[in-house]
């Protein structure tokens, strides 16, 4: 889609390429889209265990967090169908993959869209979820189950949280981590009074990216609408 579209030719856009869609699922695109959120993100440093990577994919769409930030390093990436059950198409995935380390690049990017960059560790001086501010966009920070984040990330980040535990284990698996920290701060972000919901303009550009994920032919239905539209302009 042209990155320079107004956003009323993109309200078009939609319009024309929701009537391929089912009434069912623009009904839904409906209800939906207005929960989802850009304020809280998620951000995966070098995850190689595809199970685990792509729990955390279902995990953000189902609490409504819209983007995904995916580092690759030495890892890929590896999206797990039988885990995910298409949580990915519902997702803005932004993948940090042209260099051998990309993790600076993301965080940069990140804390320059107005995220806070908060990394999360077992560390014991480390804040609690529930005593994290959210008066800022947040970036969460997540490491491999092996060695946790990188050196980069933990020093080029603005803070860091931990989850309580009780047992003898160190750790919470990857996706046990996102899920529970992702519900915590997306609650209390809910329940605040912070302006947490997509803007006029994000609303569009994200319910055309879940029309076209669930048509078959959507580059020609856009192309069609498009060539038609500026024809006539």
């Amino acid at each position: 889609m042209r990155s320079e579209l107004s956003l009323d030719i993109k309200k078009d856009l939609y319009t024309y390429i929701a009537n391929f869609i089912s009434d069912n699922k623009r009904n839904k695109f409906d209800e939906f889209i207005h929960n989802r959120t850009r304020y809280l993100t998620v951000v995966l440093e070098n995850i190689f265990q595809s199970q685990n990577a792509s729990a955390v994919l279902r995990t953000c769409d189902c609490f409504g967090i819209q983007d995904v930030h995916i580092i690759e390093n030495e890892h890929k990436y590896e999206i797990n169908p039988d885990v995910e059950l298409g949580s990915a198409k519902w997702l803005n995935l932004n993948y940090y993959n042209e260099k051998e380390h990309n993790t600076l690049d993301a965080i940069n990017a990140l804390r320059n869209n107005g995220y806070r960059i908060i990394a999360t560790t077992p560390h014991k001086n480390d804040l609690l979820l529930e005593d994290l501010p959210i008066d800022n966009k947040v970036a969460l920070l997540f490491g491999t189950e092996k060695d946790g984040l990188s050196d980069i990330a933990i020093q080029n980040a603005d803070a860091y949280v931990k989850i309580p535990m009780y047992g003898f284990t160190e750790s919470f698996n990857i996706s046990v981590s996102a899920a529970l920290s992702v519900f915590n701060l997306s609650e209390r972000i809910r329940k605040s009074t912070i302006n947490w919901q997509l803007t006029e303009e994000e609303i569009v550009d994200v319910k055309i990216n879940w029309a076209s994920n669930v048509l078959k032919d959507s580059e020609r239905i856009k192309n069609n609408y498009l060539r038609a539209k500026f024809d006539l302009l």
